[in-house]
């Protein structure tokens, strides 16, 4: 399976910081927003990864990741000269799907809990042996604010609503998606919305016309954070503070679930921590070192 992130748009509800940077630039606490969906399609053991971004900002993203070999993956960029709503991503890449199945994780999307790894890769299992899609809820307060699940009594999905007036349940589809190759045939079957966009939404509903999406739940012990907000950066960062203060482990190190998962060796670890020399972040990258490999903090 290969990925996605989505970082592109002009960020404008973050107004003026984003007006010379992208959003997904942005610190959440010690690391850039994108750094946390990448580590999200790390976790799932997806290795390959294509950046969408704006001719503007794609370089920076390029300087900030490279080709991926400091952490034993690829990355692979694509412009997208204006944003026209989600399910563009499949349509801007196509040549890079070149029919795999696919993930898609929003740039502003934050996940952590425990178990997050062995959910995400169930995910990638059923999509890869079965086939259709696998889509993420999670409960929220104010579900009119996203895509919307109804259930039934044994949480299969029988409708998906866009920003529904009158919610139907508190599940909200959050930002990470997991498709077959047919996804880039039904992106080109999306019209554009109400509001001028190509919805996901309407690719999810095709999936669950043809009884082949699957819904995956994060309960309790899950945060799920979108950072799109000056109000959701400030609780993104204060929340990723506290967890990496209090457990002395850090969120989405991408060079840790790298060192951890095999893909790169202590050699390479370490080159990346004298590149951080004199920082925190490389500090811990140093201590990673002198523990036992395992999987306790991916």
């Amino acid at each position: 399976m290969k990925g996605i992130v989505l970082a592109g748009g002009a960020g404008s509800r973050l107004y003026p910081l984003t007006m010379a940077v992208s959003k997904q630039l942005l610190p959440v606490y010690d690391k850039p927003m994108i750094y946390y969906p990448i580590a999200t399609l790390f976790l799932a053991g997806i290795r390959e990864i294509a950046i969408i971004s704006t001719p503007r900002d794609l370089p920076a993203y390029e300087i900030l990741l490279g080709n991926g070999e400091d952490f034993g993956v690829q990355f692979h960029y694509v412009e997208q000269t204006s944003p026209r709503g989600l399910a563009e991503a499949f349509l801007l890449c196509n040549d890079f799907i070149h029919g795999s199945s696919v993930a898609l994780a929003l740039g502003d999307n934050i996940l952590h809990g425990a178990r997050l790894s062995s959910l995400l890769r169930r995910a990638v299992r059923m999509v890869e042996n079965k086939g259709g899609a696998g889509i993420f809820g999670h409960a929220v307060r104010n579900p009119s604010d996203y895509g919307v699940m109804e259930l039934d009594s044994h949480k299969k999905v029988l409708s998906i609503e866009e920003k529904p007036v009158k919610p139907r349940s508190p599940w909200a589809v959050i930002g990470l998606y997991f498709y077959d190759a047919s996804v880039t045939q039904k992106a080109r079957r999306v019209e554009p919305s109400a509001r001028g966009e190509l919805e996901i939404t309407t690719i999810n509903q095709m999936y669950l016309l043809e009884g082949a999406l699957t819904a995956h739940f994060l309960g309790r012990g899950f945060a799920w954070l979108d950072s799109g907000t000056q109000e959701s950066l400030a609780d993104a960062t204060n929340f990723i503070r506290v967890v990496e203060e209090r457990q002395g482990t850090k969120v989405a190190c991408l060079e840790e679930i790298a060192f951890r998962s095999g893909w790169i060796g202590a050699e390479k670890l370490l080159a990346r921590a004298k590149k951080h020399k004199g920082t925190v972040y490389g500090a811990y990258l140093e201590s990673i070192l002198s523990q036992i490999p395992g999987t306790e903090s991916l």
